[in-house]
């Protein structure tokens, strides 16, 4: 007798009480074919609607009895979409982020491949007219539609019909005999076919063939002449040669000379020619780097290791000679980039060192693009990965390496469930595929710097720029110096007279401003009233280019106002400054200069970024105004001024990380400058010139930042010396928050002296309205709990069990509890 297999199942539905592992049989007819990480369809719920499933673990025995089981239906997948070592990485992030299982793995497998299962009705085959008769007129509606579509998804002869109680109707005439349903799946995103034409006949028997056609059958000829020099060619191609209709080449398929063929090609995200990027000689630090990283690797002695490099010192030199030496041994690599600085720059180093052996994956890809770059990978086509913080689970076998670079960055933490730190996901991946883990940076976080310390990774040093080019030298420009002089303008009179002298010099400037838009908002100046959004808690933005004010929170967007809508006075001022008010300015001071601003305003299109800075590589541009896009992996060698137009724009934000968060801005926009042979210069406008980020950032002195930020963390017990949680409530109505914000509060409390044995003052703080009070007309209260490392589990477990009872409570009906470990913002 055979005996039941069972596989635990994570199925795609989101509910919170769905969040477990489902058992299913295994039927004997697909024990077989069935794995752990394949996809499988499996019936759910009362109605026993079929759902895409992923199987997690497969078990011989279950401690229960098995009467109630249901079986699974079908297995999608020919081999497993994932890894065991991806799974069993999926599983610890669900523990580690508070996740749900499906958030987990959704964010694991790629975009786009989701199995859908549809309903479909149609007319059965023994339909006869006869029966019309016998029906009411809503059900004649309902078969004369079917009749003339032949089969349709339910929801859209629900939609299209607008019938009262529809399902009655179909229902009755199911029992008839007269309709039936079932279940039809949408596959996704799936492989590209193009049509292609192929050459059938000798191309020496052209002359021949030629003769055989009708005299008058120009384009057939044609056609024929051109297929003598190609055996394949794309149809679109071929028809666009020789000006035909799809009927001439139909004609010459009819004829047995041409065959049409479905091909499935790749939708290569690189549409351009990528220069070779030639491999340089090491300097001494950068040979000493990669020298200590591969004898560690291959004595086993590390395998963390954290670069510490100023702007210029030549990194990426170490990354692409470190992939080298695991391309040598087999190995795969992923190379991660700050979504910001996933420039074509960056992307071309790799590419052009080797070639087609890289993949790109990154949001600006089409979802087929993305598909067909991780079938390459899934597939062993590509040894190499280049990408944004997903790209950490990239599906290969054998991997050596993961290189994340600019390791600071905030875009490394994803702002979405499952609210997980790339860096974090890469080390523990690292320990599970016994692969080597290598970060850099010219600013490193205070967390990691902290870790290196102490000894988890082995911190390497890179101080010197590649070329030996100095630093560049910073000006501090005091601002409130310049009101006193009487200049109102935006420009200090030092970046104005540098600016004019670069361009009468033929050289480049950049100029930062972290604030898009062109004013930062709009206000009364007779009562004071500030026009903000009426869903977020948050003033709006002035864009100069379509007039409109706009919420960079939730996107609304409407007309400024031309009076106040309070006091009914024509006195609105437009205050604070953005790109795009930089870019007007600088445009009026500087008529005859060439001007491009880059800010996520401009740069939405497909391409506006990469020509940009095609632009600005080939000279066309004169100065180069933006945000923070601007800061990282640009290298434009006639750069040799960059001015901060206000450095402290992030040192007065509700953070604790404000001064970590400026001295890395300043440092990374400082470090475009002077990369080429002529020496940089910045200069920093601020109205804080004493203050310790903006002055150790003027000597590029990381490690006495370091010192001075590590003891104001140590004082007031934040990161590295503890963990923060961040728990959020949110709800449209204001007054159930505030009530279940403090009932949420004294459970937690409760639970926590319970477990834990001594309540410290500062271990939990709140409730409190967060610093942006609403959001999408969402009201938010926040709680924060500051713990050290052996109180984590404990709390998360705490936290785990009191949202799942609140999930069932009234009180918390149409509340979202988010939940964010060590978020990289608390705003």
């Amino acid at each position: 007798m055979h005996k039941n297999k069972y596989a635990l199942i994570v199925v795609d539905n989101a509910s919170t009480n769905t969040d477990k592992l489902f058992t299913y049989i295994i039927p004997e007819e697909i024990v077989n074919y069935i794995e752990v990480g394949k996809r499988v369809l499996v019936p759910f719920g009362k109605s026993n609607r079929l759902l895409e499933g992923l199987v997690i673990e497969i078990v011989d025995d279950i401690n229960f009895s098995s009467n109630k089981l249901k079986s699974i239906k079908k297995v999608i997948d020919d081999t497993p979409i994932l890894s065991k070592k991806l799974i069993e990485l999926g599983l610890w992030m669900r523990d580690k982020y508070l996740a749900q299982y499906i958030e987990v793995f959704k964010t694991i497998m790629p975009t786009g491949i989701s199995n859908k299962v549809i309903k479909y009705i149609r007319i059965t085959e023994g339909y006869n007219h006869a029966y019309e008769d016998r029906l009411d007129e809503k059900q004649k509606k309902i078969i004369e539609y079917l009749l003339e579509l032949k089969e349709c998804e339910l929801n859209r002869l629900k939609t299209d019909l607008c019938i009262k109680n529809i399902n009655l109707y179909i229902k009755d005439l199911e029992d008839r005999g007269l309709v039936e349903l079932f279940d039809k799946i949408d596959t996704g995103i799936g492989k590209k076919y193009e049509k292609f034409v192929k050459r059938l006949f000798d191309k020496d028997k052209i002359t021949e063939i030629i003769d055989s056609l009708k005299k008058n059958a120009n384009k057939q000829i044609e056609v024929i002449r051109t297929l003598s020099d190609v055996e394949y060619i794309k149809l679109k191609e071929l028809m666009v040669k020789t000006d035909c209709g799809y009927s001439t080449v139909k004609s010459l398929h009819s004829k047995g000379l041409i065959e049409i063929l479905d091909i499935n090609v790749n939708r290569n995200p690189i549409k351009r020619y990528i220069p070779p990027y030639k491999r340089v000689s090491l300097t001494e630090y950068q040979k000493l780097c990669l020298d200590t990283i591969i004898n560690d690797i291959y004595k086993n002695n590390k395998n963390k290791f954290l670069i510490h490099g100023v702007t210029g010192s030549g990194k990426t030199e170490v990354y692409l000679q470190l992939i080298d030496k695991m391309l040598k041994q087999n190995k795969d690599s992923i190379v991660l980039v700050p979504e910001i600085s996933l420039t074509p720059q960056t992307v071309e180093r790799f590419m052009g060192r080797f070639g087609d052996n890289v993949a790109i994956l990154h949001s600006r890809l089409s979802i087929g693009e993305r598909y067909d770059e991780w079938r390459k990978i899934k597939e062993g086509k590509v040894k190499i990965v280049v990408g944004a913080r997903s790209a950490v689970f990239a599906p290969f076998n054998n991997l050596g390496l993961i290189i994340i670079d600019e390791e600071h960055e905030n875009s490394y933490k994803s702002s979405m469930n499952p609210k997980y730190n790339a860096i974090e996901v890469a080390e523990k991946r690292c320990d599970l595929e016994n692969a080597a883990l290598v970060l850099g940076s010219a600013t490193p976080s205070i967390e990691t710097y902290y870790r290196a310390k102490n000894g988890d990774f082995k911190l390497l040093e890179m101080p010197i720029r590649a070329n030996k080019a100095k630093m560049p030298s910073i000006e501090i420009v005091d601002m409130k110096e310049e009101l006193e002089k009487g200049n109102k303008s935006i420009f200090s009179e030092s970046l104005f007279k540098a600016i004019k002298d670069n361009l009468h010099n033929k050289k480049q400037t950049i100029l930062f401003l972290n604030r898009r838009g062109f004013s930062t908002f709009i206000s009364c100046r007779k009562c004071g009233y500030v026009v903000k959004c009426s869903e977020c808690d948050i003033s709006m933005t002035y864009h100069l280019d379509s007039n409109i004010l706009k919420c960079h929170y939730c996107g609304l967007s409407v007309k400024p106002p031309t009076t106040c809508p309070e006091c009914g006075s024509r006195y609105i001022k437009y205050f604070g400054i953005g790109t795009q008010k930089v870019e007007e300015y600088i445009k009026k001071l500087f008529p005859s200069a060439k001007v491009a601003r880059m800010d996520v305003d401009n740069t939405t299109k497909k391409g506006s970024y990469e020509r940009i800075l095609s632009d600005m590589k080939n000279g066309k541009i004169d100065i180069l105004i933006g945000t923070q896009m601007i800061s990282k992996g640009l290298d434009f060698p006639n750069v040799t001024l960059v001015g901060i137009i206000a450095a402290d724009m992030s040192l007065n934000l509700p953070d604790f990380r404000a001064s970590e968060r400026t001295f890395q801005l300043i440092t990374q926009v400082s470090g475009r400058a002077g990369r080429g042979d002529v020496e940089g210069r910045v200069i920093l406008q601020t109205y804080e010139p004493e203050h310790y980020s903006i002055l150790t950032s003027k000597e590029h002195d990381y490690k006495k930042f370091y010192d001075m930020e590590i003891k104001i963390r140590k004082e007031f017990n934040y990161p590295p010396y503890t963990n923060i949680i961040n728990i959020v409530l949110g709800s449209k109505d204001e007054i159930k928050l505030n009530e279940a914000s403090k009932e949420f509060y004294f459970c937690l409390v409760n639970r926590l002296e319970k477990n834990l044995n001594v309540i410290r003052n500062d271990l939990i703080l709140g409730p409190n309205p967060a610093p942006i009070y609403k959001i999408r007309n969402s009201y938010r209260q926040q709680i924060m709990i500051k713990c050290i490392e052996k109180e984590v589990e404990i709390v998360k477990k705490i936290l785990r069990d009191l949202v799942i009872d609140k999930k069932n409570d009234k009180m918390f009906k149409d509340i979202k509890i988010s939940i964010d470990i060590n978020p990289i913002n608390v705003i």
